[in-house]
């Protein structure tokens, strides 16, 4: 495979940061905005999707370890597995860190949001595992897909189109 030209190696380079920026936003405040886990770690997969299309399957392979991204999917699964039954034991559904002080449970202002990011309660924390799960999960995707893409082995037989 071609490598693509430095112009667009550096341009992939410098846009695909403002991605995984741009993802973690959309996770953090996945409870304030629209958005949440899911759309922030799939905005945050595509940082790896530049990066392997400006640099190739050998090289990010060597970079990047799959290992992590399957650590990062089943960390994210646990932590939403064990908020949501966390809740329903201790509570029965009742959202057991809001109103409760420290990191997640400050109160909700009357009126307009002010953008306080520890309101949610456990709504937050899902958020954040979601986000994990996904972008651990997309990006091993990724990996194994473009991994398996060999464009310079040739098929098994001669292709057979209408213009031979």
């Amino acid at each position: 495979m071609n490598p693509l030209s430095v112009v667009a190696r550096t341009v992939c380079n410098l846009f695909a940061w403002f991605l995984a920026v741009f993802g973690i936003y959309v996770i953090v405040h996945g409870h304030l905005t629209p958005g949440g886990g899911f759309q922030g770690g799939a905005v945050v997969a595509t940082f790896m999707a530049f990066l392997l299309v400006a640099h190739g399957g050998s090289k990010m392979q060597s970079w990047v370890r799959k290992d992590i991204f399957t650590l990062m999917e089943c960390l994210g699964l646990t932590v939403f597995i064990a908020a949501a039954l966390l809740g329903m034991s201790h509570t029965f559904f009742f959202n057991f860190l809001a109103n409760a002080g420290g990191l997640f449970g400050s109160s909700v202002p009357i009126g307009p949001n002010s953008g306080a990011l520890n309101t949610s309660g456990t709504i937050a924390l899902m958020n954040l595992s979601v986000g994990l799960e996904v972008v651990g999960g997309l990006s091993m995707i990724l990996l194994y897909m473009f991994s398996g893409v060999h464009p310079e082995e040739p098929f098994g037989r001669e292709e057979t189109g209408h213009d031979r």
